[in-house]
């Protein structure tokens, strides 16, 4: 008999397609195809950054050179100061030194150590608080300072109060100017130590300059000076109002110093800072000059210091370390991690910086030299064919287009998405407002070229009983060489008035010649001209 035996059923896992198709997968034939594939797609990988590393590289490279061979300088650290011997440094002196003392919570100590009576007072009288870089010029309120000053004294100042007399004539201004005088004796401790530090002959702050966190560096001495120079500025008026014509020149002297202290500071805040400070020394050589308060030696001594200030030829460096900083700021950035750009852009806490620098290890080191690439060529484009340092002009409509162009790039919205793309993130970032910076020179100039001219004026009218007919008349005898004017790099226009007074002007921003008319604002960027002019008697 034949018995024939049955075979065995297949197991569950038998008929399984997951089963059939791991056995199929890890095969040896699949996997070493895999393998394959995935060496392949690694070397394509690798390839592609190399490509892409080499590319940005010579990009960088080629830009960098051709940069470098016109006499352009890249490197931040070329820009920075030459340490200067203790006892020649203006910054070496105990106040300017407590400026960059750190506090117990690790605050700057106050420019002053110290909330003063001008600090309380400086938003409460009259138009002291208005920028006189914009406002049209008048004589500063010094008895509504008197009325400010009388208050505190006797504790009667209340929350949003003014004092605001309503009275700038000359007797008004002269009966107030002794209480001035007498509220802003505090700082004269200070302003005599400033005084006597100004007679060395060099200076270079105690900054920290920490070109692995070139943003992080403290400027703590340039709110410094500014509050000090606004505190000269009162006091040199008032002192003019007083009679005391010395007193005042010092006290513009020392305003134009401190000013000048920072002139060779690397970065463009403290030329920002340098050119805002520029009305607070002028106003005071305004009401004298409207006052008839300068003597012939001291219009010829604040002369040859106006005479020589040429903030166009001083625009370039300030420019070009903002330029080497954003370049250094790339290299620090592909060496340390993407941590670095988003706390920059952001201030990102620690957990976000930590991701961001995981990420970065994915990212092409030559998106970084492409970042420099299109941040130079943005910074290039903004500034082309913008001056003339030689013949000290500038062209205001060159500007606007250059401006106009690098933020139709900057502000594409269509495209913000292709920012990191496009290679636009540093320029996004860090490249300052470029149109903005040469406008601000302008006016600076503008107003420096103003005062000389009045000096000028003033001393032929010491000399001859009247103003000039035409500026022409003031050569060689009162001015050597007549400046022009920035915006058209024409003489500035001069009309003397049927009362003996006169009209000084530049055509302005707008390159058109009003006849002397301002715009809504003393240096208007969209219309009239940049005026300088006194009060009707």
């Amino acid at each position: 008999m034949n018995i024939q035996t049955a075979s065995a059923p297949p197991t569950i896992w038998q008929r399984s397609s997951l089963c059939r198709f791991s056995r199929w997968l890890f095969s040896w034939r699949i996997l070493r195809r895999l393998v394959i594939v995935l060496l392949w797609t690694i070397t394509l990988v690798a390839l592609l950054y190399g490509i892409e590393n080499w590319r940005g590289r010579r990009a960088w490279t080629l830009y960098r050179q051709q940069l470098e061979s016109q006499g352009e300088q890249l490197d931040l650290h070329a820009f920075i100061p030459k340490p200067v011997a203790e006892e020649q440094n203006f910054a070496s002196t105990p106040l300017v030194r407590s400026w960059f003392v750190r506090g117990s919570a690790g605050e700057l100590v106050h420019a002053l150590n110290g909330i003063d009576d001008y600090e309380r007072l400086q938003q409460k009288v009259g138009a002291s608080g208005r920028n006189r870089s914009r406002d049209n010029r008048q004589f500063i309120d010094l008895e509504g300072w008197e009325m400010g000053f009388n208050a505190l004294r006797t504790g009667s100042v209340g929350p949003g109060q003014r004092f605001d007399s309503g009275h700038t004539d000359s007797a008004s201004r002269g009966k107030a100017a002794p209480a001035v005088l007498t509220g802003l004796s505090a700082i004269e401790p200070a302003l005599e130590e400033l005084r006597q530090a100004s007679r060395r002959p060099a200076c270079r702050y105690p900054v920290t300059y920490d070109l692995d966190n070139p943003w992080g560096i403290l400027l703590p001495h340039l709110p410094a000076i500014n509050a000090i120079c606004r505190r000269l500025e009162l006091r040199a008026c008032a002192q003019l109002a007083a009679g005391r014509s010395g007193q005042a020149l010092a006290d513009v002297k020392l305003t134009f110093y401190l000013l000048d202290s920072v002139a060779d500071e690397p970065f463009l805040i403290a030329f920002l800072v340098r050119l805002a400070g520029q009305p607070l020394a002028i106003q005071p050589i305004w009401e004298g000059l409207a006052d008839h308060r300068w003597s012939d030696s001291q219009l010829q001594e604040l002369q040859r210091y106006l005479q020589q200030l040429d903030f166009l030829a001083d625009l370039k460096r300030p420019l070009d370390t903002e330029r080497a900083a954003a370049i250094l700021t790339a290299d620090l950035i592909r060496k340390k991690g993407l941590g670095l750009l988003v706390a920059l852009s952001s201030g990102a806490p620690v957990s976000d910086r930590a991701l961001a620098n995981f990420v970065g290890t994915f990212v092409p080191s030559g998106w970084y030299f492409r970042e420099q690439l299109v941040y130079c060529q943005l910074y290039d484009q903004g500034l082309s064919g913008m001056s003339d340092l030689r013949a000290r002009r500038i062209f205001p409509r060159q500007i606007q287009a250059n401006t106009s162009a690098v933020e139709a790039t900057l502000t594409d919205r269509h495209k913000a998405h292709q920012d990191v793309l496009q290679h636009r993130v540093l320029a996004q970032l860090l490249l300052p407002a470029l149109g903005k910076v040469p406008l601000k020179a302008a006016m600076a100039q503008v107003a420096i070229d103003q005062a000389a001219l009045a000096c000028a004026l003033e001393r032929c009218r010491l000399a001859t009983g009247q103003f000039p007919e035409k500026l022409e008349a003031l050569q060689p005898r009162f001015i050597n060489t007549l400046p022009t004017d920035p915006c058209n790099g024409q003489s500035y226009r001069y009309q003397r008035n049927a009362d003996g007074q006169f009209v000084l002007y530049s055509v302005g921003w707008n390159e058109t010649d009003d006849g002397g008319f301002p715009g809504q604002t003393l240096f208007d960027e969209k219309q009239g001209d940049w005026v300088w002019e006194y009060p009707k008697r």
